[in-house]
């Protein structure tokens, strides 16, 4: 048997606010955006040069829905993006405004910082020290 993770969602207030977001500030790729109704909307994003496993942003329906917004993990970091270069995405995030909640460290399976989203879900950024 043969499986594999293709994507997990992730809770945004407005469609368009969180394109501009990951694509400009952390910039990622647009893979797919598709209207399915008048108000939902088929929205994919994967980091630059891995499409394998995608972000489905998908907009908070209801109170309960949106109270989750940014806190989908309780508090802990919910998502590990690597990099092949952790100097230079550090730098050009840094430069994007992006805001980073534990300062670099080197540790033994790489550099590694934490950085919030636009609505505060914590997020790992790795160069591990032998690339996956």
């Amino acid at each position: 048997m043969k499986q594999r993770l293709a994507q997990i969602s992730l809770l945004v207030r407005d469609y368009d606010e969180a394109i501009q977001y990951y694509t400009s500030t952390l910039r990622f790729v647009l893979v797919e955006d598709t209207q399915l109704s008048e108000t939902k909307r088929w929205v994919r994003i994967a980091p630059q040069g891995d499409s394998s496993f995608t972000l489905l942003l998908a907009k908070a329906d209801g109170q309960q829905q949106q109270a989750f917004i940014g806190n989908q993990a309780g508090g802990r970091v919910f998502l590990f993006l690597y990099t092949d270069d952790f100097w230079r995405d550090y730098k050009a995030m840094t430069e994007q405004g992006v805001r980073f909640v534990r300062e670099p460290a080197t540790m033994p399976y790489g550099t590694v910082a934490v950085f919030e989203d636009l609505y505060g879900n914590l997020w790992d950024f790795i160069e591990p020290s032998q690339q996956p």
